[in-house]
């Protein structure tokens, strides 16, 4: 598997970036769902990557600054296809050598608190992520669950 940094323009992406979005629906109101579209992501504090085997996309995950040692992780998704092969693990590996690279000292995520993301919830926590209140310019919402760590 090779991980590297992506800069959202080919239709891979675009299309894994689309299905992301349309898995929210059902399970959030507008209001209530946090994922950032492909122009959000290419500004210029996130630094986005993608996981490819033999030519396949096999899933993303980004990192967005939000201050020196602060970052927040957005957009991990790993194709259906793949899943349970370990490229969650591995984009998460990589995204957090990346920022501590960069200086950051902890990473902080908001996943959804209703049953379809349970198993994103329970994979953060096996990684060392902890429930936390809201950071950044979130509020509390019943329909999120915000969760961080230290680098």
């Amino acid at each position: 598997m090779q991980i590297k940094r992506d800069d959202l323009r080919g239709p891979e992406i675009a299309a894994m970036l689309e299905a992301h979005l349309k898995d929210f629906e059902p399970h959030s109101p507008p209001e209530s769902r946090h994922a950032l579209d492909l122009d959000g992501l290419r500004r210029p504090e996130v630094h986005f990557y993608t996981a490819w085997e033999d030519g396949q996309l096999l899933g993303c995950g980004a990192f967005k600054r939000l201050d020196d040692e602060h970052a927040e992780i957005k957009s991990m998704r790993t194709d259906p296809n793949h899943l349970r092969k370990g490229v969650a693990r591995a984009i998460l590996a990589h995204l957090i050598e990346e920022a501590r690279g960069l200086g950051i000292r902890r990473l902080s995520l908001e996943t959804g608190s209703v049953a379809h993301f349970a198993p994103a919830r329970q994979f953060y926590e096996a990684l060392g992520f902890q429930c936390c209140g809201p950071f950044a310019n979130y509020v509390e919402d019943t329909f999120s669950v915000f969760m961080t760590r230290t680098l």
